[in-house]
């Protein structure tokens, strides 16, 4: 179980990176120009072939014009398997033809009449997105001719997603080892389908920018564009002419006069007021200028327009004018947001698989050194002395100690300094489980052993296989499962529930408890043979009232600890706050400490810690009826309120109309201190 525990995790980090390098790749197509878009899928290809150790990954095209030739426009293959990129004599007959420029948009590396070499594939992606082969020599009879293609080219297995191409036509990419054959899980074939929608939208978004390109040289050799709107407008009179291109684009009737007001009207209402401060601008400075705007059609249809222009002087005229083209980039623009729709799905992919990630990690890894045993008191220092002593071996430890004073902390860093430290520490809390479920969670089921078991299950035991089994309240474990726990101990064997197979585990234990199992033994809650076999090395964690000394240093690190989650700095606490702190007998111990000091963090406004002191009762009722009790009680709460400041404006005497002097005799004759310091934070924390 821990190997494939082991393999698991490994998976999921293969996933992590593999979805990480999708991201990477998809963020590289945004907003890519077109002259680079074959150089990125090529080494796109590269990096896939090269994380998943693939050998080779080639892309087909197949134009609409035709169907039957196919055109290999894109390829990587490894140095040392290359069988495409070899002498064109190796491919003999005249259904492949080696090219070293193609009539393609690119050159490509090779073209084949599809009919003679890959009919069955293409057949196959013509019905459905994918083709998966994890053996070629398994084909069927009826893919003979493609696998005899795959051998020629050294293919042993191989899967194929098609591509959409629109108007251009259809084709495929293909991803294929060559030096052994492999399988491919579903989840990776469905990362292959969005590599492919990411190629496809980048080839469809070149060859709209090439398009748009080559209407603007055309532009400059005629005025006759096609589907290009060219407008003229006057400067002094804001009259507009329009080609019938433009007139149709922005719905304007054949004989409707256009000026400025007319195009402003059909502008979407988020885009007019940009776009006039452009034209105006570019009509004061005369430099030339170009952006993209949308308009609203009759039908509430939106779509894109790129335009440009500059001022010229109006020929035959006195006075400027503005003159430019406009294009209908809405096609554009939509593969644009089809590809920024592809990469928030990879992404939103990748932060789903870190969450699921951090999820497993909380739920069975090891937590990290975060809370290390804090404290110098003789105590504590007996303990860590202890933990030191049993580490190194595989002897089962008995940790005893009251509610809250840390027994899983001490677990936890017995199990780091051992030898199978490197491993996850299984934790099971025999007290929170209900008594039908804790056997079968420490020795797993079978399917069907009780009515709800609709599953197998691995039990904690097998989990902890080789690794440590940490076994918390012990004491809460049911009579029934002593004896079951006492052979697993003494014999390392154990049967699912459910099943007569015999298992054999290597498990560390650590057991904790907040009773006095002796006690238990004594009146027959507790097996005698368990408790000797447990208290094998005990290990008693004093309470917090017997380390006093301990509370400062662990007072400060819970402060660190909190102010960091909370965006705070506290720098310093009052001596009195500290002083009630350490002479408090802490019955919950360090559990209740760190309670509230995450209290006083919250509460506290400033840099110094506000502390609600530990055991102070809420004012009741029944108050003292003396004047001096009163008028002390009054003076605390003032002193209090202002740090203790005596003097000084805001001070203590201020806010109580009294001079310095007579609050400082009335506050030692009711027995107050006259002065408190605070506690500084030390240096180390």
């Amino acid at each position: 179980m821990i190997q494939a525990e082991n393999t698991l995790q490994q998976e999921l980090k293969d996933r992590l990176q593999f979805e990480m390098l999708l991201a990477e790749i998809s963020a590289r197509f945004v907003n890519l120009p077109a002259g680079e878009v074959d150089a990125a899928i090529e080494d796109a290809q590269r990096l896939i072939c090269e994380r998943l150790d693939l050998d080779r990954s080639a892309l087909w095209q197949r134009s609409a014009q035709e169907p039957d030739l196919a055109r290999l426009t894109h390829l990587y293959e490894r140095e040392e398997c290359r069988t495409i990129l070899e002498k064109p004599e190796s491919h003999t007959g005249r259904a492949a033809e080696w090219l070293v420029q193609g009539a393609a948009a690119r050159p490509v590396h090779l073209q084949l009449n599809s009919s003679n070499f890959f009919t069955g594939i293409f057949r196959k992606l013509s019905e459905k997105r994918t083709f998966v082969i994890p053996d070629v020599d398994g084909l069927p009879d009826e893919f003979a001719q493609d696998r005899a293609a795959f051998q020629r080219f050294g293919t042993l297995s191989t899967v194929a997603v098609a591509l959409d191409l629109g108007e251009r036509g259809t084709g495929y990419i293909s991803f294929a080892t060559m030096r052994r054959k492999r399988d491919w899980p579903e989840d990776l074939v469905n990362r292959f389908c969005l590599v492919a929608d990411l190629f496809a939208n980048a080839l469809a978004r070149r060859q709209a920018e090439e398009a748009l390109r080559e209407s603007e040289c055309r532009l400059n050799l005629t005025i006759e564009s096609a589907r290009a709107g060219l407008w003229s407008m006057d400067t002094a009179t804001t009259e507009i002419w329009v080609n019938p291109v433009l007139r149709e684009l922005c719905h304007f009737a054949p004989d409707q006069k256009v000026n400025y007001q007319a195009f402003q009207d059909v502008i979407h209402p988020e885009d007019k007021d940009r776009i006039h401060r452009l034209v105006q601008d570019a009509v004061k400075s005369g430099e030339s200028f170009q952006s993209e705007y949308r308009i609203l059609t009759p039908g509430g249809e939106t779509r894109w327009i790129s335009f440009r222009g500059k001022k010229h002087r109006a020929l035959g005229k006195r006075g400027e004018c503005l003159m430019g083209v406009s294009l209908d980039v809405t096609d554009r623009k939509r593969n644009e947001e089809a590809l920024q729709q592809s990469l928030a799905e990879i992404k939103a992919l990748k932060d789903r698989l870190v969450a699921e990630t951090e999820y497993l990690r909380a739920e069975v890894v090891d937590l990290k050194v975060g809370h290390n045993v804090i404290g110098q008191s003789p105590a504590i220092r007996k303990v860590l002395e202890q933990i030191g002593q049993v580490a190194a071996t595989d002897a089962t430890v008995l940790i005893q100690g009251e509610t809250g004073t840390g027994k899983e902390l001490i677990a936890r860093s017995i199990h780091r300094l051992s030898r199978r430290g490197s491993r996850t520490m299984i934790v099971v809390n025999c007290g929170s489980l209900p008594e039908g479920l804790i056997e079968s969670e420490l020795f797993g089921r079978e399917k069907g052993a009780y009515t709800d078991a609709l599953t197998r299950q691995a039990g904690r035991f097998e989990l902890a296989h080789q690794s440590t089994l940490f076994l918390d309240e012990i004491g809460d474990l049911p009579p029934g499962l002593q004896a079951k726990l006492l052979r697993v101990l003494q014999e390392g064997t154990f049967e699912r529930l459910g099943s007569t197979k015999t298992l054999t585990v290597n498990a560390r234990i650590i057991a904790a408890t907040n009773r006095n199992l002796a006690a238990d033994v004594a009146v027959g809650r507790f097996r005698q043979d368990l408790y000797y076999r447990l208290s094998v090395f005990p290990i008693i964690v004093p309470p917090l009232r017997e380390r006093r000394e301990d509370i400062p240093a662990l007072v400060w690190a819970f402060v660190a600890e909190f102010a960091q989650k909370m965006g705070k700095e506290i720098e310093s606490i009052p001596k009195r706050s500290m002083n009630a702190l350490v002479d408090y007998s802490w019955p919950g111990n360090i559990r209740e400490l760190r309670n509230v000091i995450e209290h006083a963090v919250i509460v506290s406004r400033g840099r110094t810690l506000e502390v609600r002191h530990p055991g102070r009762q809420e004012p009741s009722a029944q108050v003292s009826q003396k004047l001096e009790d009163a008028m002390a009680h009054h003076i605390r709460e003032v002193l209090e309120s202002t740090s203790w400041r005596v003097k000084g404006p805001g001070g203590a005497a201020e806010l109580l109309g009294l001079k310095p002097t007579t609050l400082f005799s009335k506050m030692k004759r009711l027995g107050l201190p006259s002065r408190t310091k605070k506690y500084e934070k030390p240096e180390s924390v």
